[in-house]
């Protein structure tokens, strides 16, 4: 949900530290927070706000499920894997890929999370420049590609309403 609901790469997700997570607080006995602050490609730092539905999973995990794969030691990483390790670029494309096959979605792939989230937010009229920020794109020509599959399907509409297309 986090990857989706941020358009993260794989290696910020898995590399997010606790003091990434910012403007967190306790509600219902659960955590949220307002967005993350990473260290992208280059070192280039930006903020991502989270949307509420990650940010349940992600209080879920932080409040019940991270504080079990703890195992002597403190950890600042917040994905752990089994053995309380840092969960690796690896070891979660592991796990997503067996999610993504017992639900029969065999083409679901960390990058593609990370593009479905930026051809959402532009279809549904979100600012370019925006998008470019969020995705952590020095080059707003790197985040254009993605207006080629909007203008796709803009055109589809347009040829299946119009009356004249």
């Amino acid at each position: 949900e986090l990857l989706y609901a941020t358009g993260l790469r794989v290696s910020e997700l898995v590399g997010l530290a606790l003091e990434n997570l910012r403007g967190i607080r306790e509600e219902s006995g659960r955590k949220s927070l307002d967005f993350l602050l990473l260290s992208g490609k280059g070192g280039k730092e930006r903020a991502v706000p989270v949307g509420e539905q990650a940010q349940d999973w992600l209080g879920r995990y932080l409040s019940q499920g991270r504080s079990q794969l703890v195992k002597g030691g403190r950890h600042s990483a917040v994905f752990l894997n089994h053995r309380g390790g840092v969960m690796t670029r690896q070891g979660f494309w592991k796990i997503l890929k067996a999610y993504a096959r017992s639900l029969d979605l065999p083409q679901v792939s960390p990058h593609v999370l990370r593009h479905s989230f930026a051809t959402h937010l532009l279809e549904h009229g979100a600012d370019l420049r925006a998008v470019q920020l969020m995705l952590g794109h020095s080059d707003i020509a790197t985040t254009e590609i993605y207006t080629h599959i909007h203008q796709h399907r803009m055109r589809r509409l347009y040829d299946r309403f119009h009356p004249r297309a």
